[in-house]
Order: structure tokens, then C-alpha cells, then sequence
């Protein structure tokens, strides 16, 4: 009973120190781990085994952490290493794709498509967000797009706001269709043995029919708003006699978007390891290998392509939140 009471306690201060956000959330919630650890298995319950249990690290080096045949699940007691893995293994891969332009030269691509028109900059960012978080953590990709959507904002004219509120939306239910959309689901997965076809099947799908009535809702209700500006008549006219897009403060050329390829061919192994992420990821159930050898493969081949930027790339890592 009195372990009861000293974890619930223990629990109630660390929500309460978030909610409060005076200490980075990194900090309370390692300090109530190792206080959970010492006063409640080690102090009050004297048990080693509770503590050996809880941090799990034995899970790591057994066959089944990192491949297994079938549907059998990972062990559910203790910290889920198989997630903190696949994370920091799309991290990496995240930070090297972004090194290299990916991101950027994908939605100026994307924005080149549609002309450079707002609305269907709307319609296609949104679906962009969906998509790319459905294999890499929503927050990431919401940095990235809202970055190239302010930027694309300056150089169109049209408020970003109205978009990077709907790519939010849609980043949240692309994260929920798969299971390596989110921590949650990724942890459901491999407690519960289920895998990336199952999510994609059953969330998916409602995420899917979700991400339609979202799009219609964010149209209808900003699609006045982006379509006002000043400067469209006369943008129109020098566009037609000229091929250049000219806004109060910025001027490119339409048919050529900005230079957004830092290191060509770091892109194509970044493009490809991409590629070979989500190949693995829809396979995983068929070839047996899991979401924790998934992570570490990624992050290893990422690291091994991008050579003298290993530094850079790992510095960039949010281990913050890994450690949340």
C-alpha cells in the first residue's frame, strides 16, 4: 500500500511540475523515473528484480528485440527500447534528409506544380503532411512544412497561418493511420504484435476518410481569405510579360524555383534510404524484422552516406524528447 501511495504521489508531482513547464520536461520526468526506481522498488519494496524489470535492458539482446518470425509481441513490462530505437533511427534519417534540402526542394516542387496558386498550395500541403507522417513523427514534419510555407507566404503573398493550421490537422491524422506515425502507436505495435498493414487497415482507414472532410473544411473556410491579394492583377501582368512572379519585396522565376538541393548526392542516398524506410516498415510483418532493427539499420546506412556530417547530423537530434 505505502508503495502505491509513493508512486501515485510521485506521478501526481512530475504531471503537475509539466503542466507548471518552470524545468525542461526532460529533467522531471528523468528525475520521478530514478525517484520511482530508488524510494518505491528500491527503499520501500527492496526489490532488485522490480528495478531490473522496469528498465528492461535485458530485451535488447535477446534475437526477438530485433527479429522474429510471425506475429508474436515484444515484451509489454518495463521501458519499450524498441521505440526509443525506431525514434531515434528515423531521427537521424529525418535530420539527414533535411540536411540535404529533402524537404525543401519537395515542397518548392510541389508549390512549382500548382503554380504557385494558394489554394491548391493548401490542398497539396495538407496532403503532404498527411503522407510524410505517416512514416515520420508529425512534429518533424511540421517543422519542416511551416518553415517552407512562411517562406513560400513572403514570396506569393497569402496568409500562412490558415495552411499551417490544416497541415497540422492532417499531420495528426497521417500519424495515426500507421503505426510508426507516433510513439503510441508504435508502442501499441510492439506490446500487442501488431503490425504496419493492421494499422493501416483499421486507423488508417478512418484517418483516410477523416482527411477528406478536413480538407473540405479548410477550404471552404480560407479558401476567400487565400484568394485575396492586392497584388494579383498586376503579379498576373508582369508574369505574362515577363515569366517572373513579382511581389512587394521578392521576385524568382516561375518556372524555376529556388535552389533548394544542398548536396546532390547525399539527396539521392537520402531519397533512397527514404524509400527503403517505408519498404521496410510495410514489410516488416513478412520479413520479421522489427521496428527497433528497422530504426537502428536506418540510422546506421544514414550515417555511413553522409560521411565528414555525422557530427552535424547527430548534434541536430532532438534528444529531448528521446529522453522524455
Amino acid at each position: 500500500m505505502i508503495a502505491q501511495i509513493a508512486a501515485a504521489s510521485i506521478f501526481i508531482i512530475m504531471f503537475g511540475m509539466i503542466v507548471l513547464d518552470k524545468i525542461e520536461r526532460h529533467v522531471v520526468t528523468l528525475s520521478c523515473g530514478a525517484a520511482t526506481l530508488v524510494i518505491v522498488f528500491g527503499i520501500i519494496m527492496k526489490s532488485r528484480d522490480a528495478v531490473w524489470e522496469t528498465l528492461n535492458l535485458g530485451s535488447i539482446f535477446t534475437l526477438d528485440f530485433w527479429y522474429h518470425a510471425g506475429q508474436s509481441s515484444e515484451s509489454s513490462g518495463g521501458i519499450n527500447w524498441s521505440t526509443i530505437i525506431f525514434i531515434l533511427g528515423m531521427m537521424i534519417m529525418v535530420e539527414g534528409m533535411a540536411r540535404v534540402g529533402f524537404f525543401r526542394w519537395l515542397c518548392m516542387a510541389i508549390a512549382k506544380l500548382v503554380r504557385y496558386k494558394p489554394i491548391p498550395i493548401l490542398i497539396a500541403f495538407m496532403i503532404v503532411s498527411g503522407v510524410l507522417s505517416m512514416f515520420i513523427d508529425s512534429i518533424t514534419v511540421i517543422l519542416f512544412l511551416a518553415a517552407v510555407t512562411v517562406e513560400l507566404s513572403a514570396i506569393v503573398d497569402f496568409n500562412p497561418v490558415p495552411v499551417i493550421m490544416a497541415e497540422i490537422f492532417c499531420a495528426n491524422l497521417g500519424g495515426s493511420a500507421t503505426m510508426c506515425g507516433d510513439p503510441p502507436n508504435i508502442i501499441i505495435g510492439t506490446s500487442l504484435g501488431y503490425s504496419f498493414m493492421d494499422f493501416l487497415t483499421n486507423t488508417g482507414a478512418a484517418a483516410g476518410i477523416s482527411m477528406i472532410f478536413i480538407i473540405a473544411f479548410f477550404f471552404f473556410c480560407f479558401h476567400k481569405d487565400l484568394s485575396q491579394n492586392p497584388h494579383v492583377s498586376r503579379k498576373e501582368r508582369l508574369r505574362r510579360k515577363t515569366g517572373t512572379v513579382v511581389t512587394g519585396v521578392v521576385a524568382f522565376d516561375s518556372n524555376r524555383p529556388p535552389v533548394t538541393i544542398t548536396d546532390k548526392k547525399g539527396f539521392f542516398a537520402s531519397t533512397v534510404i527514404f524509400i527503403i524506410a517505408v519498404a521496410l516498415l510495410i514489410t516488416h510483418a513478412q520479413t520479421g524484422l522489427t521496428v527497433a532493427f528497422i530504426g537502428a539499420f536506418i540510422a546506421l546506412v544514414t550515417l555511413i552516406t553522409a560521411a565528414k556530417h555525422i557530427p552535424e547530423i547527430l548534434k541536430k537530434v532532438d534528444y529531448k524528447t528521446l529522453l522524455f
